[in-house]
């Protein structure tokens, strides 16, 4: 009977905490909002450019590619480009986000659009206070007046970490009167931090979703409460239970989310940890449905059941389009100078410690990339996984040498290399274990491939605090110098050992 008993508990515990991945990847702080019959989402990028990758879905579940916000740096910004809320009034779309302002400190802002794949056009800052402000949310009060919701980013100088509210111009270019705070931080599990509010009116009460504690990197502890008020702005009341959402065995730190109605149910779109991936995945994208309870306040169902989701094993990418696909990412820091024909990629060089390099998310801990560098490439060519502009592991075929490179807070140095004929053209290909151990090899006109670093490489050191690893290319060397680049092929491949991919030929 004890075992009987321990097992429906188990079930039980398995069952409540289930949570359904529907944006596989990198895809911190989704945003989701319905249009019509559709539904349109966003998320965040930080230091990764173009910005703001917009998805589109029917079902809430399975979602494709739309283009990006930004593909130009607004001009107030330079980085940190985080947390954009998407929003549907009066026939024109709105996005409200964060930035870095330039010559000062973080700003929420807004930018406005006729459909939602854009083009949006920026409205500039709505506030910018000294400490930050960070995670911008619009809504309109009891009586019809716009506010916008923000958090004042005090933790990032050991100060409290304020909800405020103001009223808003309809036109999002200003806000109007003076703020007023709606709650901080002051139960222990929230760990002097709130942040990424969103809020939904549901009879008698507006309800906000807010996530606290240490949202990113391999420390987190962040989880999700909900606080009501019957008022928008006040006073709030914490759910007794708080959080209502936390880590499980499969899902570590859920937050920063968007409530959304789908055919008389509610969802809430928002991001975790793989425990399988940590953050060399990143934040990935979950749906869960909740329901509001008779006695006022919100339960999560748990369930995994929305729907099938289709995601690709295999990404192909034959450089066939005159642009690169949306996959693809790159520095804010670093703008990538390319050029696409006859199935080509010709990629500028750079002459930083990192060089000019593009990169797609990965989907599993067991992966591997391939890409075949061309002949005429004059800079440096290769693969690689990527953390930043200071921390990135790369083989570069240079005249008739393949060397792999660690670059670590900046310093360079070379960990294998290999002399070989200069050839027509040399895939490369590179085989990541458990997330952080990587083998690189090389073929040469097709032949048989040669192992580049006996020893596996350790990538455990790559992921920035708020972004995941990234594998692409890179082209390193003097600005008139070029990579040339074909067939990149990035296999997701959870099962797979690699003994077979690192001794294929091509």
């Amino acid at each position: 009977m004890r075992l009987f008993l321990s097992l429906i508990l188990f079930f039980f515990i398995f069952r409540s905490n289930s949570q359904q991945l529907v944006l596989p990847g990198d895809h911190p702080d989704p945003s989701v909002v319905k249009i019509g019959n559709e539904y349109w989402g966003v998320g965040t990028t930080s230091n990764w450019f173009p910005a703001f990758p917009l998805y589109h879905s029917t079902d809430l579940v399975n979602w494709s590619a739309a283009g990006h916000v930004f593909t130009e740096l607004p001009a107030w910004a330079d980085y940190y480009l985080w947390a954009p809320e998407i929003t549907y009034d009066n026939g024109k779309v709105y996005l409200y986000y964060t930035a870095h302002k330039k010559g000062g400190n973080l700003c929420v802002a807004a930018a406005v659009a006729d459909k939602p794949e854009g083009p949006y056009k920026d409205l500039g800052p709505l506030m910018c206070q000294e400490d930050g402000s960070i995670d911008a949310f619009s809504m309109r009060d009891e009586h019809g007046k716009l506010y916008l919701i923000w958090k004042e980013d005090g933790n990032s100088i050991g100060k409290p970490t304020p909800i405020w509210a103001a009223e808003m111009k309809e036109d999002r270019t200003a806000l109007v009167g003076e703020k007023q705070e709606l709650f901080r931080a002051d139960v222990a599990w929230e760990k002097g931090l709130v942040e990424g509010v969103s809020i939904i009116k549901q009879n008698d009460y507006y309800y906000t979703f807010y996530a606290a504690a240490a949202c990113c990197g391999k420390s987190c502890t962040y989880g999700t409460g909900i606080a009501r008020a019957k008022s928008l702005l006040g006073p709030w009341e914490k759910y007794p239970g708080n959080p209502v959402l936390s880590g499980n065995t499969e899902w570590k730190c859920p937050g920063h989310g968007t409530p959304v109605k789908k055919d008389g149910r509610y969802y809430f779109l928002y991001h975790a940890y793989s425990a399988n991936t940590g953050a060399y995945g990143g934040r990935q994208g979950l749906l869960n449905e909740f329901e509001f309870t008779s006695d006022g306040w919100v339960r999560f169902l748990n369930g995994n059941n929305y729907g099938k989701v289709t995601t690709p094993e295999r990404i192909v990418d034959r450089f066939s389009a005159k642009t690169l696909s949306g996959n693809w990412h790159w520095s804010v820091f670093q703008p990538v100078q390319y050029n696409i024909a006859n199935n080509t990629l010709k990629l500028q060089a750079l002459p930083s410690a990192s060089g000019a390099y593009i990169g797609q998310s990965v989907l599993t801990g067991n992966y591997y990339a391939e890409v075949t560098v061309q002949k005429n490439a004059t800079a440096q060519a290769g693969l690689a996984l990527i953390g930043d502009d200071r921390n990135i592991l790369y083989a570069v075929v240079d005249s008739n040498a393949i060397r792999l490179v660690q670059v670590k807070k900046g310093e360079l140095q070379v960990i294998a290399e290999e002399r070989i004929r200069k050839p027509s053209s040399v895939s490369l290909r590179a085989q990541v274990k458990n997330n952080t151990e990587v083998t690189f090899t090389y073929s040469a006109d097709g032949a048989p491939f040669n192992v580049l670093n006996n020893n596996a490489a350790d990538i455990s050191y790559l992921p920035p605090w708020d972004r995941a690893v990234r594998v692409g290319l890179v082209s390193k060397g003097p600005v008139e110098k070029a990579a040339f680049f074909k067939n990149f092929i990035l296999v997701n491949d959870g099962n797979s050992s690699g003994e077979n991919i690192v001794r294929g030929s091509n």
